[in-house]
């Protein structure tokens, strides 16, 4: 297991995107807020598609978002033969009141991710007395590092710096968001059932304002329990049409269902949808989406699926709202 710690910076213009994007943070959600705030998917979809890099890359891009002067804790755990490859990102307000949690999704060069992904084998969680059937690969990728993620978690619900755990920050956690893009979707989401079906994580489930997945592939199976349920009501899945992850692992593999509010995007816009994606049955449309990464244009917008849009880069660029700079400091 590595921890390591880096404090965020300042930065001059034109950033940061957002003003007071912590108070903006600790409105959301809150107990007559139940549905999407879109500068919450804006800032939770960046650092998602920026978990992908290092540590101090998203600390400079949340100092950019708004979150000047935070705490990055990077924690990561790697088993090869065990197909874990496991990284997650918390982010702590410079002054304690909010913090983010990110996972990192697959990585495209990563052998050992893509057998991670295949390995949907057939675990299963307690959520109190019941139990919730969800894929063994995603689960003992959350489960290396949820240990260390809560030791992180319950310094800042007690008012602890990440940076320095020794010092205290101005406020306690008040507001928790996880995110992730991908397998990191598919993380988050297993990790906040995890707090909510563990009476001793009470008090970090409590702070959970929300839970926002980008290109997340399905994660668990049927019936839900209550507890699940309720988790759901917290979940927002990011969805783009043509990107065929949402829709795996196939159901020859094993059966599962999303759940939570899916938004779709189309036209410009972020839409619920109903129905949810649902399960490729088996894999022969999957070929074509991974053969379609590397057609021309032409034949890419003339598929079905494209992997291509599975991107976090397009995620970004579909939940940037138009009047905003980009986390480059681009304005087109």
């Amino acid at each position: 297991m590595r921890v390591e710690r880096l404090m965020a910076g300042t930065c001059g213009r034109p950033f940061p995107v957002y003003d007071d994007l912590v108070g903006r943070l600790l409105a959301a959600h809150g107990p007559e807020d139940a549905g999407r705030d879109g500068l919450v998917a804006h800032v939770l979809g960046t650092c998602a598609g920026y978990a992908y890099a290092d540590v101090e890359t998203v600390a400079m891009m949340m100092t950019r978002l708004g979150l000047e002067g935070s705490a990055c804790v990077r924690i990561t755990q790697t088993v090869d033969a065990m197909f874990i490859f496991s990284t997650a990102y918390l982010v702590q307000s410079g002054c304690g009141r909010a913090a983010i949690l990110c996972y990192r999704g697959t990585e495209p060069a990563n052998l050992g991710n893509w057998l991670a992904d295949a390995d949907v084998g057939s675990d299963s969680i307690r959520l109190g007395s019941d139990a919730l059937v969800v894929h063994a690969g995603f689960n003992r990728n959350v489960q290396a590092t949820r240990s260390a993620v809560i030791d992180e978690l319950s310094l800042a619900l007690e008012g602890r710096s990440l940076l320095d755990p020794r010092k205290s920050v101005e406020h306690p956690l008040e507001a928790l968001y996880v995110t992730g893009h991908s397998l990191g979707g598919a993380m988050a989401v297993l990790f906040a059932l995890s707090l909510a079906g563990t009476v001793g994580h009470r008090k970090i489930a409590g702070k959970l304002r929300a839970v926002y997945t980008f290109g997340q592939p399905l994660a668990s199976g049927e019936p839900l329990p209550e507890v699940a349920r309720e988790v759901g009501r917290k979940l927002f899945r990011h969805v783009i049409p043509r990107d065929p992850v949402p829709g795996l692992p196939p159901a020859a593999w094993g059966h599962f269902a999303h759940f939570g509010t899916e938004y779709r995007y189309a036209e410009g816009e972020w839409r619920c949808a109903e129905p949810p994606v649902s399960q490729f049955a088996n894999l022969r449309e999957v070929p074509g989406a991974l053969l379609g990464f590397f057609s021309s244009a032409k034949r890419r917008a003339s598929s079905r699926y494209a992997l291509a849009e599975h991107g976090p880069h397009h995620y970004i660029a579909a939940l940037r709202p138009r009047d905003k700079i980009t986390e480059l400091g681009d304005r087109c």
